[in-house]
């Protein structure tokens, strides 16, 4: 039985005082101990993996097996490390830079296999670590030191680039939120294939108030929705909810314009594309934006896939050592 203390290292946290980061590593700290329990794992089976940028310093805070690998890299480690050893469990830590931006390749190709890893997007739609660039998540016009008269780019939105790659486990929690980094890390653990959570987290220094139209607590309950598993997607303290307008979503005030019985069921374990992409791009303030898992269905996984084939190859092979492969074929004997 461990606890939150087991996962903690004896390093000093290197983040800003207020850093966002702060509540992902508390969250993960907190879920590893429950994560154990439920799989029958030791803590040395237990890995980190991060690239570069501040969220990669995460590692270094947890006491467990880690790798701080090089930019944009941390998936295709995270890769290795699963494929090598599928008892492992292993977590991902990566910022909207590393992961989309310098990593995007190597991002979408990991969603795509459906390796077994557990992958924590923190975005604060800036490059923090390196002082304040705009990252492919900041808001088109954000003002920054390489985009002095704002950007000119539109963002990404990383819950539809993940379902675009037909993932099968997308899921957006807060910073300002714990338990519910929690229960979104939980399911993560529980899911088969490659989990992502995307974490809207605050930068104060570069970009401070990056999801504040969001998070600030006089606002949060009107501007995000709460998405759980078969129960009816109500916001706003119950007073709205989401309806289906033919082929769009529209939001209702309930005794207005609906009833609840017309408010839509959250199913995220239905294979269900359209309306889980529907809900990942909701944007404020016409729309609540979507926290909660949005998605996880079953689907089979790379790693699991890789040792197969290979079992296979090797019964059917004739070759078993490495002296049978240099003797066999056309040889030639040279005294």
């Amino acid at each position: 039985m461990y606890t939150l203390k087991d996962f903690k290292s004896d390093q000093r946290v290197r983040w800003c005082p207020g850093c966002g980061d702060y509540s992902v590593l508390a969250a993960l700290q907190k879920t590893l101990p429950k994560v154990c329990e439920e799989q029958g794992l030791s803590k040395e089976q237990v890995v980190v993996v991060s690239g570069i940028g501040c969220s990669s310093r995460l590692p270094y805070y947890m006491d467990t097996y880690g790798f701080h690998s090089i930019h944009g890299r941390g998936s295709v480690i995270a890769t290795g490390i699963k494929v090598a050893n599928p008892e492992l469990s292993v977590w991902l830590s990566s910022g909207d830079g590393d992961a989309l931006a310098i990593g995007g390749n190597h991002f979408i190709h990991v969603i795509r296999r459906n390796v077994d890893i557990n992958i924590m997007l923190i975005n604060n739609r800036i490059y923090g670590m390196t002082k304040g660039q705009y990252s492919p998540t900041s808001k088109l016009g954000a003002i920054t030191k390489t985009s002095p008269y704002g950007t000119i780019e539109n963002p990404f939105n990383p819950g539809n680039l993940v379902l675009g790659a037909k993932g099968t486990f997308f899921a957006r929690g807060l910073d300002v939120d714990l338990a519910l980094n929690e229960e979104i890390m939980l399911a993560a653990s529980r899911h088969k294939g490659t989990s992502v959570m995307e974490f809207l987290t605050n930068c104060v220094i570069f970009n401070n108030g990056a999801h504040a139209f969001i998070s600030d607590r006089e606002t949060r309950a009107s501007r995000t929705i709460m998405l759980r598993d078969g129960e009816k997607m109500l916001f706003d303290e119950g007073r709205k909810g989401l309806v289906l307008d033919g082929w769009n979503l529209r939001v209702v005030t309930l005794g207005v314009d609906a009833s609840e019985d017309d408010v839509l069921v959250h199913h995220p374990k239905e294979d269900n594309l359209g309306m889980q992409m529907l809900l990942s791009e909701m944007k404020a303030p016409d729309f609540p934006v979507a926290l909660g898992v949005i998605r996880d269905v079953a689907d089979d996984t790379y790693d699991v896939r890789v040792h197969e084939q290979a079992d296979r190859v090797a019964a059917a092979s004739r070759v078993h050592t490495m002296d049978e492969l240099l003797t066999s074929g056309s040889v030639w004997r040279v005294d």
